[in-house]
Order: structure tokens, then C-alpha cells, then sequence
């Protein structure tokens, strides 16, 4: 059996992704504890359910999209909610302005982690899962390859300039359905489905409102977001090119 891969101090992935990922290739630092950065408090508590709550009280914008192959060389969004199965709203510019100061102000924490200097970034996207919402496994900048027996071949890199993803949860997951409200849901954890710790345990996240992630967009940090079984998952989430 191959030897997994070491991507951290803690935290290793599968072996086969070596070759599956020829474009995008970054790997962190193998010396910090984890592969990702976790931003404790980028929102406080009282600015994660004040976005929550005005969030809550606008209509759905879209059903949020994902890629589909249209033509051999051209890939357009589509909503296929057997893929993906979640809603977009907006920001109001106050929040928006609020999420800039904050991102601005780590800004250099992220890129001394990544060792990058970043580039444009993509509009933010607010995105809310409600009971029953998901997205299935993917990669943030390429699209899976599979052979006829449903097994993963490669990744073809199709969005290069997304070389890191960020993703702010705005509610916090809860395993207590009596405690389950407005700003808290079941369910909904993301998973990285190729990482694992030194026992072999996969690597999830249990979304805590306020708290920002930020992970490398290719293979390697291909994720899942689980069926929200209960309340309310909001995350607003952006793609960072850098060098």
C-alpha cells in the first residue's frame, strides 16, 4: 500500500493524489500543525448574528451553480442540485465593507502562512444551507475525472486563478437538537475527503459562527459540505488568486 502523504505536522492525504494533480500543485508548509488556517473570531459574535439575522429575512437570490460541460473546452454554471444543493444571497454593502476591513487586516497573517502574496479576488459569495442542503465532494479549481468503475483518474484544473479559498461561517454547528436555533444547525459539517490524521480518521470541520478557514482551492483539499439535517448553515465564501 502506498505511503500517504505528509502534508503537516498532523494531517496527511492519499497518496495517489501525486499523480491525479498535474496544474495548481501548492502544498503548505509540512511544519505547521495543520494544512489550512483557521481565523478564530474574524467576526465577533454579535457581528456573525447580525449578518445571520439580515440574512434571514431576504428572499433566496439563486440556487448556487456549479460547473457543467458544455462544449470540450468550455465550462458554464448549471444548477444540478443531485451536486449541490444550497442557495446564494447578498451582502448588504455596510457587511461588505465590514468583511474588507477585517479580511485587509489579516491579510498579511494569511499570506505569511501560505507564503503567497495575494492577487483579485472574487465577489464574495453568501451561501445558506437549510434542512436537506448539501454539496457533494469537489475541488475548488478543477473538475474530478472518473474511469468507468467510478474511480477517481485525475483533476482537470479548469479555474487557475483560483489558488485559495476562503470560507467564513456566519452560524455554528450544533449536535444538540435541543439547542438547535436560528443562528445553529445540524449536520453540515465540511469534510476533506482526502485528508486524514496519523490514525486515519478523517480530517472534519465543525463550523463555529465568526470563524474563517482558508485552505489551498486544489485536489488536495477536495471537500463536502453534509446534509444539514436541522437550522441554519451560512457561510460566505470567496477565491483568492496569488503568487
Amino acid at each position: 500500500m502506498p505511503k500517504p502523504i505528509q502534508l503537516s505536522n498532523k494531517i496527511f492525504c492519499d497518496n495517489f493524489l501525486h499523480t491525479a494533480v498535474s496544474k495548481n500543485k501548492y502544498l503548505p508548509n509540512p511544519y505547521n500543525d495543520y494544512p489550512f488556517l483557521i481565523i478564530k473570531n474574524f467576526l465577533s459574535p454579535k457581528e456573525a448574528q447580525t449578518i445571520s439575522t439580515t440574512i434571514q429575512q431576504q428572499a433566496e437570490v439563486a440556487k448556487a451553480k456549479v460547473k457543467a460541460k458544455l462544449l470540450d473546452s468550455i465550462e458554464v454554471p448549471k444548477v444540478v442540485e443531485e451536486i449541490r444543493k444550497t442557495s446564494l444571497h447578498v451582502l448588504p454593502p455596510l457587511f461588505e465593507a465590514l468583511y474588507m476591513e477585517k479580511f485587509l487586516s489579516h491579510q498579511k497573517k494569511i499570506e505569511e502562512f501560505f507564503s503567497m502574496g495575494l492577487l483579485q479576488s472574487t465577489p464574495l459569495q453568501v451561501l445558506v444551507y437549510k434542512e436537506g442542503d448539501f454539496y457533494i465532494k469537489h475541488a475548488d479549481d478543477s473538475r474530478e475525472i472518473v474511469d468507468k468503475e467510478g474511480k477517481t483518474v485525475e483533476f482537470n484544473c479548469i479555474v487557475p486563478t483560483r489558488k485559495l479559498s476562503t470560507v467564513l461561517f456566519g452560524t455554528s454547528h450544533t449536535s444538540n437538537k435541543l439547542s438547535s436555533s436560528e443562528e445553529t444547525f445540524e449536520g453540515g459539517e465540511l469534510v476533506f475527503n482526502y485528508l486524514f490524521d496519523e490514525n486515519g480518521k478523517a480530517l472534519v470541520i465543525y463550523p463555529k459562527a465568526g470563524d474563517m478557514i482558508i485552505f489551498f482551492s486544489n485536489p488536495f483539499f477536495s471537500h463536502e459540505v453534509k446534509p444539514v439535517t436541522s437550522g441554519y448553515r451560512l457561510s460566505m465564501v470567496q477565491w483568492h488568486n496569488a503568487l
